[in-house]
């Protein structure tokens, strides 16, 4: 039984439970559209200043360095201190630096706010991820994570499809701007939404023959062990950041192997990759529908279910990038929404399996390794590859990454029975 749900039903009225949910989902939508945007802006970057893919790349790849970098600090601020707070202060930073893009003069400025968005988008996924496992219990919690997760996919295609639109007709300097207002608005009004109380750090020991059950205050060495003692959080963080090394290379290029192999107008190009990207929306709500039906019957579902999706969709990328004209658009169409299914069974086994005061923590080293390991290295390495030999070599490698991706998951199934009965049960409270 999960331990949140008759907290969150006592004090939590489905309207306030909606207006966090919307709030949060505009949120990942904006926060994906401002990462985004600049993907269909490289050709006109490119041609201003004259620099090469992998700058281009480099453009992308800062962001997820500096997100690394800042994950970590953002969720002891999530766990410890408030959920909301960080998610409104961060929002603000990021919306902030996405408008600075439009006034930059040259390539490092450009460098440097796309930093900032990294440091500003760090805390938000923490602390979104915390609340949603707070207000929706276990037999929901896939579902609402593949509704707000599908956000994502529609944030980089409305910031691709923006991107390319806007240059065409203002220029490209922007489509920063532009793209930027909405996250602040909702940044603001997220000030004015519930959470709950942070969860103590401490853990239940059992007691031997007449002693009582005891807890003790958890310290940074339990804190560790608990991340290093579940082999499913592990074997589950390395399995994303292959897919997610995958899922951003190809957002990254998509647009470019349209114009550069295809021959597309760069505006077409754009809006024929951002339907692939939109569309990949319904495998967030298919993959949280048939994850949380599944895991009714076989508690160890979920990482099996990432596993079977993922390797599919290696399949798919590979027969894609093996095609040509309409057929390969058809194969794309149906990677996009395949390569998504398996995100919200993800996304619930890192917070299922941790002590609840952990779980920002839990999703932060998740995105850590998705950043470092997955999305800042795709841009640069396909980039690189395609640098020396060609963009079409490059898109091939990438179901290299999603078999092993799959294995991991795969993996990871053995332990999370185990790894889910050991977590601490912990009643959450609102905080007043």
């Amino acid at each position: 039984m999960d331990n949140n749900k008759v907290a969150t039903e006592q004090t939590v009225t489905n309207g306030q439970r909606n207006y966090i949910f919307i709030l949060l989902f505009i949120l990942m939508l904006c926060d994906q559209a401002d990462r985004m945007v600049i993907s269909s802006l490289f050709p006109y970057i490119q041609k201003d200043w004259g620099i090469s893919d992998f700058e281009c790349g480099m453009l992308i790849s800062m962001f997820y360095w500096a997100a690394v970098i800042c994950v970590l600090p953002a969720s002891i601020l999530v766990d410890r201190w408030s959920r909301k707070k960080s998610i409104g202060i961060l929002s603000i930073i990021w919306s902030l630096a996405s408008f600075a893009g439009a006034f930059v003069l040259n390539f490092r400025q450009l460098l440097t706010t796309r930093t900032i968005i990294g440091v500003g988008e760090a805390g938000y996924g923490p602390a979104g991820a915390a609340m949603l496992s707070w207000l929706y219990p276990l037999e929901k919690r896939a579902r609402i994570f593949g509704i707000w997760n599908a956000a994502q996919p529609l944030g980089m295609a409305i910031g691709v499809a923006l991107g390319g639109i806007i240059a065409v007709n203002l220029g490209w300097r922007h489509a920063f701007g532009i793209v930027a207002i909405p996250g602040l608005i909702a940044a603001i009004l997220f000030f004015f939404a519930k959470d709950y109380k942070s969860v103590p750090l401490e853990k239940t020991v059992a007691g031997s023959g007449t002693e009582a059950a005891s807890k003790f205050r958890m310290k940074p060495k339990d804190v560790a062990k608990e991340f290093l003692g579940t082999p499913t959080l592990i074997l589950t963080y390395l399995g994303f950041a292959g897919v997610i090394f995958v899922v951003t290379a190809i957002s990254t290029w998509l647009p470019s192997y349209f114009h550069r192999i295809s021959g597309m107008p760069q505006d077409q190009a754009s809006l024929r990759a951002s339907l692939v990207l939109v569309l990949s929306m319904v495998g967030f709500f298919i993959g949280g529908f048939l994850s949380d039906s599944w895991v009714k019957k076989k508690l160890n579902s979920r990482p099996l279910f990432a596993a079977i999706t993922t390797l599919i969709s290696a399949l798919l990328v590979f027969a894609a990038f093996s095609l040509t004209g309409d057929a390969q658009y058809a194969v794309l169409i149906v990677m996009g929404v395949m390569i998504t299914t398996f995100a919200p069974a993800g996304l619930a086994v890192v917070q299922e399996v941790v002590h609840p005061g952990l779980r920002g923590m839990s999703y932060a080293i998740a995105v850590l390794c998705m950043n470092l390991l997955g999305g800042s290295l795709g841009p640069i390495v396909i980039g690189s590859i395609s640098d020396a030999s060609n963009l079409q070599t490059a898109m091939l490698t990438l179901p290299i990454f999603l078999v092993v991706s799959a294995g991991l998951f795969f993996a990871a199934s053995f332990f999370y029975v185990r790894d889910f009965n050991k977590v601490e049960k912990v009643q959450l409270e609102v905080e007043a």
